[in-house]
């Protein structure tokens, strides 16, 4: 900044004069020059367009000379086609309206073909009485703003491309996401004589793999399998524990039923196929379905998994107790103890996995836990198996955002019309 007093080491006469000599030197250009020579172009038309003055600058834009624009062109021929369009719809019914527009964007046309984009500003002159004379306009280029919009424009392109592409391949991924989890879990469960069963699967997450995993399989003429757990962890390394889990358990009741022995031969699998890495461990129920009579008798085993629910006829629901049932997989051994019920006509056992207990409700997102699950099964009307599962699933989907871990649901009833074993007549 130049300093307005004079210098500590100059004399007050001698920087007065100095100032003087720089104003000077600034205002020897005339009006014309400033015209002529100005940073952007500036013309006069009549009424019908006929360019009347135009300066330098924009001439040389245009690439074109004053005698072959003044009083022979009109404003409209330096206009592209789209412009002429423009101008005809727009702009000169604007400026007729308005008095003046400003910042209108158009393409002029060079004299060797081009295009010149310019934003476009006029204003009409009149006279004392308000009768217009003439236009009077001023071009700026705009080339350089061109340039920044179209590069604008081509980074949204690709943008919205890698966007469109994202969505594809998320898509994609979905897709063989829900194809290998559906592989992990039985496409649909098999008729057991004589009783009712029923699951669901819920998928926090389109886009990872669950752990949880459920089945139901014959062991012989009368007897059947089932089992339902949850493996720790997500993604492909769960899946690959999910899947181990399965075809172990199942090979393992086929060579010894009984519960406690098919959870110790898992536990032994797990703990040999992972201790060396990764640890990698999981809870599961396992049990073993017995028609006898009008009844069925349920044998069960538990490592580590919340205890399944029984849901009676008369309206109680209680917990199964299996007590010093570890992980399955975390130790070389581990000890699992079995339990036994009875299930009439119109009782139902009900498994789940932790994502149901560990939803999160309300204003304070506190746990749903195990009370409220024994709650809400005792004000169910019916336990019939497929029943208690619609209740749960609207459960569920009730939670919202507060249930966020993959949840299973597996329901092994008795009906109430259950067919004798023998004769095949309702009892």
């Amino acid at each position: 900044m130049c300093p307005i007093g004079p210098g500590p080491d100059r004399p007050e006469g001698e920087e007065a004069t100095s100032t003087d000599a720089a104003f000077t030197a600034l205002l020897e250009d005339s009006a014309e020059e400033l015209y002529e020579s100005a940073p952007c172009g500036y013309l006069s038309t009549l009424m019908d367009g006929t360019i009347a003055k135009i300066n330098t600058t924009l001439l040389t834009w245009l690439g074109r000379s004053r005698d072959e624009v003044v009083g022979r062109m009109r404003f409209m021929d330096l206009l592209t086609a789209g412009g002429r369009i423009y101008h005809d719809t727009h702009f000169a019914p604007l400026l007729n309206m308005q008095g003046s527009i400003s910042g209108i964007a158009l393409d002029l046309r060079t004299a060797d073909g081009g295009r010149l984009p310019a934003l476009v500003s006029s204003v009409t002159k009149t006279d004392s009485g308000g009768r217009p004379l003439l236009i009077r306009t001023t071009v700026f280029d705009a080339g350089a703003r061109r340039s920044y919009e179209q590069e604008l424009l081509r980074e949204r392109r690709v943008a919205e491309e890698a966007r469109r592409q994202a969505e594809e391949d998320r898509a994609r991924l979905q897709e063989a996401l829900a194809v290998l989890q559906s592989s992990l879990l039985p496409a649909a469960l098999p008729p057991v004589p004589g009783m009712e069963a029923a699951s669901h699967y819920h998928t926090a997450s389109p886009d990872r793999l669950g752990g949880d995993f459920y089945d139901l399989f014959p062991l012989d003429g009368t007897r059947w399998a089932f089992f339902l757990g949850d493996v720790c962890g997500k993604g492909p390394q769960a899946a690959a524990v999910t899947s181990l889990t399965r075809y172990t358990l199942r090979a393992a009741a086929l060579h010894d039923p009984d519960p406690v022995a098919a959870l110790t031969t898992l536990n032994t699998v797990l703990h040999e196929r992972y201790a060396m890495g990764d640890p990698r461990y999981c809870t599961t129920v396992f049990g073993v379905l017995e028609p006898v009579g009008d009844t069925v008798e349920v044998e069960l085993a538990s490592g580590g998994h919340p205890p399944a629910l029984v849901l009676r006829q008369d309206g109680r629901a209680d917990y199964l107790p299996t007590p010093g049932g570890l992980l399955v997989g975390i130790l070389p051994t581990a000890p699992f103890t079995s339990a036994r019920t009875v299930l009439a006509a119109g009782d139902t056992l009900l498994l789940y996995t932790d994502g149901l207990t560990e939803a999160r409700i309300g204003e304070r997102r506190e746990l749903f836990g195990d009370e409220a699950l024994r709650d809400f099964a005792k004000g169910l009307p019916h336990t019939g198996a497929q029943q208690v599962v619609t209740a749960l699933t609207g459960l569920l989907n009730s939670f919202g955002d507060g249930l966020d871990d993959d949840t299973a649901l597996l329901a092994l009833g008795v009906p109430t019309n259950r067919p004798h074993p023998a004769n095949g007549t309702p009892t």
